[in-house]
């Protein structure tokens, strides 16, 4: 295939780009606008392999120009004259520099009287070469930036309920012990108590904005990168809710929320530095009277994990062993699963006040994140339209709450002796 059917089939898909980037600002979902950007970014790839193919070309014959140019030079009588007239020096340091100079100060000359008659005739020319100003080169991928939203959101346990308002869980707090009777008297009570934890709807929005160039014209997908930042958002909220929400309306109940009444404050422990005994203190301190309830998960701050990491026996070997997971957001400690939770007040750090809720320990489970809507991303470009804004705005309608008795044991910070 020569140059100008390589050039030609550039434009096609040169047009072909220009007919998908105007058929963008029509689709609807998020799935449709994915599919287009892809479809372009294959495209963006097919031009540069073809302009690729070019550039080679007319470097093979560039290499063959020189190489017959050379041979020619060789048997060139002032060439020769060169070479005889000074014996001491080569041909290529002598005959052929002087004759390449010459040639070079001519072409060059040839060309500015070229550029001349063609600037003032009122014709436009281009000049190539130049080094003024050096190519700039945009990369079609984007870099994804450290773990924003904690992983504690895909741990709990997620009920979809479409079109819910509200959602009731109950839930067993203890049973009574049984009695000795005498004979002919009444049985002893033994009544289960129950509780019920109330999941009200809550609306989590996204908002953000790009320029249509941004959209149109970067080669890479920020589009795309953009539809995933609300998405990320959203999951960013809610992971933190999950600890720290009020009970307010329209807020999800969190962990450490006095509303979450399904967890007796009683139970609540108070620790004031991290130490060999801190894990143990913990997990024994969790559950009923009857049972350690095995591994379940530790909720803390990424300064508390280092606390942990930081312990040390007594010949220097470290106290803990640490093992990350994953996206780097989870792991074990001694084979006890935790999760990392930027909401967590920190025990290890000394701004920190004393009764800040710093960590959290049971089974993920106990605490239900109800969808009452999917996720849901949508574009428009007509409220900022005069501007040429493309905005995306993202909503979810959830609630949460503590649905197991005592669910998880909380732990503060407690005053410094």
């Amino acid at each position: 295939m020569n140059n100008e059917k390589i050039e030609k089939l550039i434009r096609t898909k040169e047009a072909k780009k220009q007919e998908l980037a105007k058929h963008s600002e029509e689709v609807k979902t998020v799935e449709e606008l994915r599919s287009i950007h892809d479809r372009i970014k294959e495209i963006n790839a097919e031009i540069e392999e073809l302009r690729g193919v070019i550039k080679q070309d007319d470097e093979n014959i560039a290499d063959r120009t020189k190489a017959v140019n050379k041979k020619e030079d060789a048997v060139k009588p002032e060439a020769r004259g060169k070479q005889i007239a000074d014996p001491e020096h080569g041909f290529e340091s002598r005959g052929r520099a002087d004759l390449d100079g010459a040639q070079t100060k001519e072409s060059a000359e040839a060309r500015n009287r070229e550029y001349g008659k063609n600037l003032k005739e009122g014709r436009s020319i281009t000049v190539s070469g130049g080094t003024i100003v050096l190519p700039q080169h945009t990369s079609d991928t984007i870099n994804p930036s450290f773990l924003q939203g904690s992983n504690l959101i895909d741990l709990v346990k997620q009920v979809p309920i479409p079109g819910g308002e509200t959602y009731s869980q109950p839930y067993e707090i203890s049973t009574d012990d049984a009695a000795y009777t005498a004979e002919g008297a009444e049985a002893a009570t033994a009544e289960v108590k129950f509780g019920k934890a109330t999941i009200a709807k809550a609306k989590v929005t996204a908002y953000s904005e790009m320029t249509e160039e941004v959209e149109k014209l970067a080669e890479a997908p920020y589009a795309e990168a953009v539809l995933g930042a609300v998405e990320t958002s959203l999951r960013k909220k809610m992971a933190k809710e999950i600890l720290v929400g009020t009970g307010a309306d329209n807020t999800l109940t969190g962990i450490f929320s006095e509303k979450a009444a399904a967890i007796d404050k009683a139970t609540d422990l108070e620790i004031a530095k991290i130490d060999n005994t801190t894990l143990d203190t913990i997990i024994y301190s969790y559950g009923g009277d009857e049972s350690v309830e095995g591994m379940n998960l530790l909720v803390l701050n990424k300064k508390d994990l280092a606390a942990f990491a930081r312990l040390r026996n007594t010949d220097g070997s470290k106290f803990h062993t640490i093992i990350m997971s994953g996206n780097g957001g989870s792991g074990t400690i001694d084979g006890t699963p935790f999760v990392i939770n930027s909401a967590c007040g920190s025990i290890a750090d000394s701004k920190t006040a004393a009764a800040t809720y710093c960590m959290a320990y049971g089974n993920p489970m106990n605490y239900q994140l109800t969808i009452f809507s999917d996720p849901e991303i949508k574009k428009s470009t007509d409220y900022k339209f005069k501007e040429g804004m493309v905005c995306h705005r993202g909503v979810v309608f959830a609630g949460g709450n503590v649905v197991s008795a005592n669910g998880f044991i909380r732990v503060k910070k407690a005053p410094q002796a």
